[in-house]
This record gives C-alpha cells, structure tokens and sequence, in this order.
C-alpha cells in the first residue's frame, strides 16, 4: 500500500441514488462528446467540457456543491486550452503488479493494481492503476509543481483518468503501438477539494510530477 495514499475511496455524501447515477449517465455522456468532438478539434472539445462542468456543478443535485456554495458559484476555475499538454504516450511494463490497498470507512479496503508507467518527456513520469472490484477502470491521478500555490492547483493533486466514472480520451493505434491520449487540460480536481463531506483517492509517490502543469482545473480556493 502506499502510504502516502489519501486513506479513503471516493465516498459519497447524502445524495439520492437516483441523482447519483443521473450524474455519472451525464458524466459519460459528456466524455463521449469530448472524445468525437477532440477527434477534429480538441479545443473546441475543451470549451464544450468546460461548459458542460460548470452547468452541472452550479445545478445538479449530486454536484459537489453545497446549495451554499451554488449560490455564488461564477464557474469552475480552468486554465484555457494549450495544445502542448496533450500527450500520446505507449503504457510500458515498468511496475507492472504492485498493488494498493486503499483502506474506505465504507466498503472496506479498496484493491487496485498498477498496470505500467507513463513516461511523459518533459514531464516525468505517472503509473497506471487498475481497480481490482466492481466496475474495474484504469485510474490515473497526480500531483504537479502547482500544487498548493498561490494561483496553482489543488494541493492533493488531480485526475488525469478515471475510466469507471467516463473520464477517458481514448487510444490510437493498437498491440504493441497503442498509445494512451493523455489531455492535461482535461484534468480534474478530486470532489473533495470542494466539499469535505466527500473522501477521495490521491496521488501517491508514484504519481508526482516535479513540473509544473498549468493547465486543466485549477483550485478555486487558491
């Protein structure tokens, strides 16, 4: 396990289930759109996400939001598009098996295991996990240089993927030339740098850049 890991999975506070699973149906309904929208032109697929967070965070019953904070809501604090930080990059071997256990103060301990390394030139490098339970999907968060700076980003870093709740821009090529398209101006922040009633999985040694990435959700409260 790392150690560093936030203790808990993403856990949900009081909300309906049935506001819940409206959320995660927009939600992947909303990455389908980024992906066919990013095929031709991923700036215009970034305004159209940018758009789309900032309606649901601001009206749907399971944002992370309180009804407080929506009140005075202008919008979720995003860096404009800049094309060098959309990356193509093969997921090598390295690290391949290691396991983490996250421990949740609901469904008990949470299993993932690490499926490779992105190495991002320039940049360094992440690991790929993969949740080893229900719904499966491949979960990549990190942590920048930004992070808890003055104008920067959340100080427990971000989601770059997180293919169980849609959050996936897809691969090009196949076998052994695959390559992940990884879009840091997609990157996003974890619920619970919004709202602490939500606990989140974060970026643990594994996945810190020591480069700055300006791009993406930035924190509101910096």
């Amino acid at each position: 396990m790392a150690p560093d890991l936030h203790d808990e999975f993403e856990e949900v506070p009081d909300i309906a289930a049935v506001d819940i699973v409206d959320w995660r149906l927009r939600t992947f309904a909303l990455y389908d759109s980024v992906r066919r929208l990013a095929a031709d032109n991923p700036f215009d697929a970034h305004v159209y996400w940018r758009q789309e967070r900032d309606r649901m965070f601001a009206t749907h019953p399971a944002s992370a939001l309180t009804p407080q904070m929506k009140a005075s809501f202008a919008g979720l604090r995003t860096a404009d598009y800049d094309p060098a930080f959309r990356i193509a990059a093969p997921l090598s071997p390295e690290g391949f098996g290691q396991e983490m256990n996250v421990q949740t103060g609901t469904d008990g301990v949470v299993p993932f295991v690490r499926i490779g390394t992105f190495q991002l030139p320039g940049l360094g490098s992440l690991a790929a996990w993969k949740l080893r339970s229900y719904g499966g999907g491949i979960f990549v968060p990190f942590r920048d240089a930004t992070a808890g700076k003055d104008g920067g980003s959340y100080g427990a870093g971000r989601y770059l993927l997180d293919t169980v709740k849609g959050a996936f821009h897809g691969t090009r090529g196949s076998g052994e030339e695959q390559e992940f398209i990884l879009d840091f101006n997609f990157a996003y922040n974890p619920s619970c740098a919004y709202n602490e009633a939500w606990a989140c999985p974060l970026a643990g040694p594994a996945n810190r850049l020591a480069s700055d990435i300006p791009v993406g959700e930035l924190y509101l409260g910096s």
